[in-house]
């Protein structure tokens, strides 16, 4: 169940964003591409045998790695060349949920908001079932730091009322904390991944 909100949770969040951005920065540091690969391992030991099964051809969406994020392209390699429609998210404004455009390998992209690479305005807007998402840091209970905008929880609690969705957390190992700061608004991941391992939630 959701922690009642706190009236220091604002300042909570920014304190753990600012330490996790700082510890995630050398995490990137010390991977390299070599994280990449295995967070692409262990994806597809993990959530990717469940999204095989019992959601082929589902659109997947993902995001392109800005900064110190770790490198999920990979991953939508794989899921493209598996027959998955592949989209990336765009922002719209503050206060909404993202937007999903289609997307291919090798295809150019033009910068959005917050300088994040995202599709030009021309591709299709596609409805995402398997979505990969970027964050600062995870507990094992499922919750994610994000950014501070809430656009992802935004997005997760549009979709699940909507339809089925499957919702992967990917991460550097590095970026896991005992518990994270979370109010009624925060919505739980499914399955975490990182490149040492993947493991469901369990709800």
């Amino acid at each position: 169940m959701n922690q009642v909100a706190r009236p220091d949770l604002d300042a909570e969040k920014a304190l753990l964003r600012a330490e996790m951005q700082l510890r995630r920065e050398r995490a990137h540091a010390a991977g390299g591409p070599a994280a990449a690969l295995a967070l692409r391992d262990r994806f597809l030991d993990g959530p990717g045998r469940l999204v095989e099964a019992h959601w082929p051809g589902a659109v997947a969406s993902g995001f392109w790695p800005f900064g110190p994020e770790i490198d999920v392209r990979p991953i939508l390699y794989h899921l493209h060349a598996a027959g998955h429609p592949i989209a990336l998210p765009v922002v719209i404004k503050r206060g909404l949920p993202l937007l999903f455009r289609a997307w291919t390998p090798g295809k150019a992209l033009v910068e959005g908001s917050f300088g994040v690479p995202r599709p030009d305005k021309d591709q299709p807007e596609l409805t995402p079932e398997v979505l990969v998402v970027p964050l600062l840091a995870f507990d094992r209970a499922g919750y994610r730091l994000g950014y501070g905008g809430g656009f992802y929880d935004r997005t997760l609690a549009g979709l699940r009322q909507n339809g089925r969705v499957l919702a992967v957390g990917v991460a550097f190992s590095a970026q896991e904390v005992p518990s994270i700061p979370r109010d009624a608004t925060d919505e739980r991941l499914d399955w975490m991944v990182t490149e040492r391992e993947a493991f469901p939630i369990v709800q």
